[in-house]
């Protein structure tokens, strides 16, 4: 039996841990032929490894999206070995964590680098190499962006900049047949979160901020992701979907 994303050509930013690698390690099950990109090739080449170890597809490149050269030359070199691109999954993130009061303005733009300029990059690349055949672009926001979060003001605009510049990015694609969406996660158990997590205060602090009690799972992400990217969503464009355990839905500081 076919998956859904049967013989079709993935990027993935951030491909190396976290959501960008069960996200590719997903893609592949469902057929895709997928190529993660991140800065350090180790983590990049053990998913590839699992994925070629489970019967998948999958290369890797050393990529570092906040640099406009390097990604938009990764994209169009995939592009041309294999032919065509009909997925792009911009999930690599940065952020510096700080108040507003000490942040300096080097801080402040290092936010926006990797997760807005790199989304622009990546978004408008993929939409001249999809032009002639159609596509999914799916842009990793989170709930920072939604809410704001104290400590974290850079990184909380830059998800609002990207969950705002993905539904204009979704106006002008739609015309060509190629889709932008975005995912929206609240706290997700992954190396980023590991050290906040370990502590258990916080982590009981942050799962009374979930309705559903807990924190995500990466896998959990790239099913959702999964389903943007494939033709299951055939008619979904411009649309935002929270993947947070029911963090968005509702105005609270703490559950009892």
């Amino acid at each position: 039996m076919q998956g859904c994303l049967q013989g079709k050509v993935a990027f993935i930013t951030g491909g190396g841990s976290g959501i960008g690698a069960a996200t590719a390690e997903r893609f592949a099950q469902e057929g895709a032929r997928v190529v993660i990109c991140g800065r350090r090739m180790e983590p990049l080449d053990e998913v590839v490894k699992s994925i070629r170890a489970g019967g998948g597809e999958a290369a890797s490149m050393q990529v570092d999206v906040s640099n406009e050269e390097q990604f938009v030359g990764a994209l169009e070199k995939v592009a041309q070995e294999y032919g065509q691109l009909d997925v792009l999954v911009n999930n690599a993130m940065a952020f510096t964590w700080g108040s507003i009061e000490e942040m300096d303005t080097e801080q402040w733009r290092s936010n926006f680098t990797t997760s807005v300029d790199g989304t622009f990059w990546g978004t408008r690349t993929a939409l001249k190499l999809m032009k002639a055949h159609g596509g999914s672009i799916v842009n990793l926001s989170s709930i920072c962006g939604e809410l704001g979060t104290p400590w974290m003001s850079g990184y909380s605009a830059s998800k609002a900049a990207v969950t705002n510049f993905s539904r204009a990015a979704a106006a002008e694609g739609a015309p060509d047949g190629v889709r932008v969406n975005v995912v929206i996660p609240a706290v997700v158990e992954t190396p980023a979160t590991a050290g906040m997590l370990a502590d258990d205060n916080a982590r009981n602090s942050t799962e009374k901020l979930i309705p559903m009690g807990r924190v995500g799972q990466p896998e959990e992400l790239a099913n959702a992701i999964l389903f943007l990217a494939s033709g299951q969503s055939s008619y979904i464009t411009g649309a935002t979907l929270p993947v947070d355990g029911g963090r968005s839905a509702v105005l609270i500081t703490a559950l009892d």
